[in-house]
């Protein structure tokens, strides 16, 4: 296949909320120090032991009274990003207000859970006294796009708003068809990325699953034996490119795939994961060999650190720096595209290559060149990260400084 070249899209703002803090800051000092911010669960009651990524509730922030009809833990983690002072990225939204004007700017979110916590809160609530509470929007609270809707609320934007839901690659698919937006000539600036919150469907679900570790996860780690659910946004603002962006972090391309392997389970040797790869190179028109360094999926599972590091070797050499960052934040879900990009940005803002909290011993089946602590002061010009989800909904993003 001969390469489609995608012109690159200015990332003009960026915030993240994680179990690490509020704001990019917090996050990248989670990344030097290599220490793991997850804690006993106790945000929500389980009959089981596990570790989780839970956002601080002291950081979550009231909404507005007349956008009332949207409370909700996901919208209140949202809401955190968006006013994160040091990031600045209301500031940058309404600056592409000015120069755009409120309809060509779009949302397109990534969520997994978006308002399930509210819904399962009004339904115990329901079978408890026979009625739901007081103030519940199902339509505003609980669907996909709930959250979605009320940024644009929020920011009072008319433009393209939608949600993508494609379980653990929703907010990194997200960002690609934020990208197609802007490049199709629909919009001029996105506000996109992603934010989940923890419920009691992922943390029960998960555990049905056998995948829930009982322990803080340890991705690549060959004593590995689960994963540890998180929660948090990750939030980007592209926009059209322009002289003045030039220094900016700029999408460089992304790849899409969907192998429907499985419903839950990868491909045993990545095939998925590797057509992702391959397809965000072609619209780069890039190479492996350009990549500095890959943010991994790395869940921290057995099956899918495996189908991922097989895919791994079948598209990188072994001494491609690569390393999974679930072991800090833990795993956002439909966020973690979203989160993740961000510190793929922060890598290349920093010049740092991340590494793998949590990791004791690599497991010797793998043969790239895994990262156990973070590497400061490296030269990081291109950046990959990977997200894989469920039914085989692979996402690859490039993420890069352009070229003097």
């Amino acid at each position: 296949m001969n390469p489609v070249i995608i012109t690159p899209l200015p990332i003009t703002a960026s915030a993240a909320v994680t179990a690490c803090g509020l704001g990019n800051q917090t996050l990248v000092q989670a990344l030097l120090s290599d220490e793991s911010q997850l804690r006993p669960q106790s945000h929500i009651s389980t009959e089981f032991p596990t570790y989780c990524g839970a956002v601080d509730n002291g950081l979550l922030p009231k909404l507005d009274a007349e956008l009332s009809k949207f409370i909700a833990r996901n919208a209140q983690i949202a809401l955190a990003a968006l006013n994160s002072k040091e990031d600045g990225l209301r500031n940058s939204v309404g600056r592409a207000i000015e120069r755009y004007g409120a309809a060509r700017i779009g949302i397109v979110l990534g969520t997994s859970t978006s308002g399930i916590y509210e819904t399962e809160n009004a339904y115990i609530s329901l079978t408890g006294s026979g009625r739901a509470p007081v103030g519940y929007h199902f339509a505003h609270q609980h669907i996909w796009a709930a959250t979605a809707h009320y940024l644009q609320a929020e920011l009072e934007l008319t433009g393209p708003c939608y949600a993508v839901s494609t379980a653990c690659s929703s907010s990194s698919k997200s960002i690609a068809s934020a990208q197609r937006l802007i490049l199709s000539g629909v919009c001029d600036a996105v506000l996109t990325g992603g934010v989940d919150s923890l419920c009691r469907l992922t943390l029960q679900g998960f555990r049905s699953l056998e995948l829930v570790s009982d322990k803080p996860c340890t991705p690549l780690d060959e004593g590995r034996n689960g994963i540890s659910l998180g929660e948090g946004a990750g939030l980007l603002l592209l926009e059209r490119p322009h002289g003045k962006f030039r220094d900016c972090i700029h999408l460089l391309a992304s790849g899409e795939s969907s192998d429907a392997h499985h419903m839950t389970a990868p491909h045993p040797d990545g095939n998925g994961a590797v057509l992702a790869m391959e397809r965000a190179f072609l619209q780069g028109a890039l190479t492996a060999a350009d990549i500095d360094y890959v943010n991994l999926h790395a869940t921290g599972t057995i099956k899918n650190d495996e189908a991922e590091m097989r895919a791994m070797a079948t598209v990188f050499p072994p001494d491609t720096p690569c390393s999974g960052t679930k072991g800090l934040t833990g795993h956002t879900l439909g966020a973690a595209g979203g989160v993740e990009a961000i510190i793929a940005l922060l890598s290349l803002q920093y010049d740092l290559l991340p590494g793998t909290c949590g990791l004791n011993q690599v497991d010797p089946a793998f043969s790239s060149n895994v990262l156990e602590k973070s590497l400061s002061g490296q030269q990081v010009r291109r950046v990959m990260s990977n997200n894989f989800g469920f039914g085989g909904n692979n996402t690859s993003l490039i993420l890069g400084k352009l070229n003097d």
